[in-house]
């Protein structure tokens, strides 16, 4: 084997494979490096994946701190239900429109889910973080300049009679469920395509129609640090970081379970990372 080839393959070889073998493993190897993958690493499209997560969370927490803060507004125009349900097809949505372009993760806990499933590269998670943060922040204050700090500008906060302690055991099984149905359709084993936007804003409703009254049905860190910041009111965040990062690390220890190591699915790879032509 050449000196080319041997790089290409990671390295020195056992001296006890053959030729044939280690040829094997180069082309095992290369066809694993897809044209998308390799496209992921250039950098001179990040500035697009950095915009599509700012402007799709800034969309998603507009909706989801909206709905409640409109309901004020409105003297209880907008249900319960309708509430819940909006940031759901919001987020079935963005999935739609710009999954391809970021992986829409739109939350910090999936960007971090995605890397400790190797799907994601590291080096781009704090980037990404800083922007859903940004977004949120934005969202928040949007609201607040429109409607001043009206309904708590559908901050989420423990339900009456709910402790913090309550409300983070709730956010962590939420988070747990959330993060296990968006890497499940993500990976190859389900292989559902765009339905997994179906199925992620499908579970987003489903969790604010049973658990809202409990914690807000957050599960996103972002979602309620946007209110928080226009309000000036974080006596409550721990609850909303601490939960949904502990349902998202379990949710990687499920996804081990049902579908065994990271880093061997591309259908998930190219879920979690987008594909700009």
């Amino acid at each position: 084997m050449t000196g080319d080839e041997n790089t290409l393959a990671g390295g020195s070889q056992p001296e006890s494979l053959s030729d044939e073998a280690m040829r094997a493993e180069l082309g095992r190897r290369l066809r694993m490096e897809a044209p998308w993958a390799i496209q992921f690493r250039d950098p001179s499209q990040e500035i697009k994946r950095l915009f599509s997560e700012l402007f799709g969370t800034f969309f998603l927490v507009v909706v989801a701190a909206g709905a409640p803060t409109v309901s004020a507004v409105g003297a209880g125009q907008i249900g319960r239900a309708a509430a819940v349900t909006a940031p759901g097809l919001m987020v079935l949505s963005i999935i739609l429109f710009m999954g391809r372009v970021s992986g829409a993760h739109l939350n910090p806990v999936v960007s971090i889910a995605f890397a400790l499933r190797k799907d994601f590269p590291w080096r781009r998670v704090p980037g990404y973080i800083v922007v859903q943060a940004a977004g949120a922040i934005l969202a928040g204050l949007f609201l607040y300049a429109m409607f001043g700090k009206v309904g708590l500008l559908g901050a989420t906060v423990p339900g009456k009679g709910i402790t913090d302690l309550q409300a983070f055991f709730m956010e962590t099984v939420l988070t747990l469920g959330l993060v296990s149905t968006i890497l499940g359709t993500a990976s190859k084993a389900q292989n559902v395509g765009t339905m997994s936007a179906v199925g992620v804003g499908s579970y987003i409703a489903l969790a604010g129609l049973w658990a809202s009254p409990i914690s807000g049905a957050s599960m996103n860190p972002v979602r309620s640090l946007g209110p928080a910041v226009a309000l000036g009111d974080f006596s409550h965040l721990w609850v909303y970081f601490a939960g949904p990062l502990a349902g998202a690390l379990i949710a990687v220890l499920v996804a081990f379970i049902l579908r065994g190591p990271a880093g061997f699915d591309s259908e998930a790879q190219l879920a979690a990372q987008g594909k700009i032509k």
